[in-house]
Parts: structure tokens; C-alpha cells; sequence
């Protein structure tokens, strides 16, 4: 399956796309964001607070545009996962954790009536053979799998849409990709290994 097939549109996880290089290694202010708003956040501190943990939402948001055509905001999005537990917040430090896969697959199915699929192990082959049968693939990735051109600093962390492939090409969405190239981007399986932590959620 090519995702040419598919009418993706790409989601990022920050509302302005161009300010996404800026945030991740300059240093900008998260919410010095002028279209916070787009996101659907109540307000700029809450945006600020949990834009950079939203790469999983972003990831839904794309499948369910390519489903439907239209789709919740991210923070719309956002409050049914906290519902079902999908992500954590730590009393004490306001330590934010998830995407937790069981219960957003849970949200996913109960919600959205997409049957979401954990894969708590993933080989490279089974990745593929998931996209061979029509499915998406929300991979855990390292995050700096946007440079790819760099040694892959580790694996995991970071989630991204995996939405076909062609040989042994893998295509997929980065809701964190600081360039168009890095959002829209396509790697042998090979070097798509280097990043990927074997686990993952799959989306019809």
C-alpha cells in the first residue's frame, strides 16, 4: 500500500509548523505560538503545557481526516484520551506520561469505532505486513528520526504515522518535523530501524 492512495493530511503537533524547528532546538517558547488557537487548547498555558505531548493525538487526527474528512481538534481529541487514562500526570512534579497504548486504544475503539491494535513487540517485517494489509501504523520512534542524515540517538519516545510503503521504503508522517521534507518522509526499512523501538499501536 502506497499512502499516495490515502488523502493524508499532514498534522502537526505544534499549531504553526513553521516554528517547529525553532521550538525543538532553539529553544523557543512553546507558547509564544500565534495560532495556539487552531489546536483547540482552552487557553495558551494549557497549549504551551501540552503541545509537546501530543504527537499520538496528531497521529489520530490524521487517520481520522483520512477516514471522515473532517476530525476533532487536538485538545478535543486530547480530553477523550485523558478520559480513558491515556496519559498520567504525576501529582508532585506535573510530570506528564503517556501515550499509555491500552486505554487510547480503548478511547479509539469506544469513541471513534476504529478497532486501534497494540503491538507491544513489532519486528521490521511485521511492520510491514501491517501496512500490506491496509493498515496505519502509529510507530514508536526516536524523535530525532526527523534527521535521519544523523546517528540515531536512540529509539522510542516519539510517535509517528506510518502510512504505506513502497519496497522496502516506508512512508510516514512526523507530527514534529521541523522541515516539509521531515513531516511528509519516506526511509528504508533499514533506517527507519535505527529509530524504532519494535512497538506500536495499528489504526484501520
Amino acid at each position: 500500500m502506497s499512502d499516495l492512495d490515502v488523502p493524508f493530511l499532514t498534522v502537526t503537533q505544534y499549531a504553526s509548523p513553521d516554528l517547529i524547528a525553532a521550538i525543538v532546538y532553539d529553544g523557543h517558547d512553546r507558547g509564544d505560538d500565534p495560532r495556539w488557537a487552531e489546536s483547540g487548547a482552552p487557553d495558551l498555558d494549557t497549549y504551551r503545557t501540552w503541545c509537546g505531548h501530543m504527537c499520538g493525538i496528531a497521529c489520530l487526527r490524521m487517520a481520522l481526516l483520512a477516514r471522515n474528512g473532517d476530525a476533532p481538534t487536538l485538545f478535543e481529541l486530547l480530553d477523550g484520551a485523558r478520559k480513558y487514562g491515556a496519559y498520567t500526570e504525576d501529582a508532585d512534579t506535573g510530570a506528564i506520561h503517556g501515550l499509555i497504548y491500552a486505554p487510547f486504544a480503548q478511547y479509539v475503539h469506544d469513541v471513534h469505532r476504529m478497532h486501534a491494535e497494540v503491538h507491544p513487540t513489532l519486528t521490521e517485517s511485521g511492520l510491514l505486513a501491517l501496512l500490506d494489509s491496509g493498515r496505519l501504523v502509529m510507530a514508536s520512534v526516536h524523535k530525532e528520526i526527523r534527521r535521519p542524515e544523523n546517528p540515531a540517538p536512540g529509539k522510542g519516545g516519539h510517535l509517528v504515522l506510518v502510512t504505506g510503503r513502497q519496497g522496502d521504503t516506508v512512508h510516514f508522517r512526523n507530527p514534529s518535523g521541523h522541515t516539509e521534507q521531515a513531516r511528509t518522509a519516506r526511509l528504508p526499512i533499514a533506517e527507519f530501524a535505527e529509530f524504532f523501538a519494535a512497538r506500536g499501536v495499528s489504526l484501520p
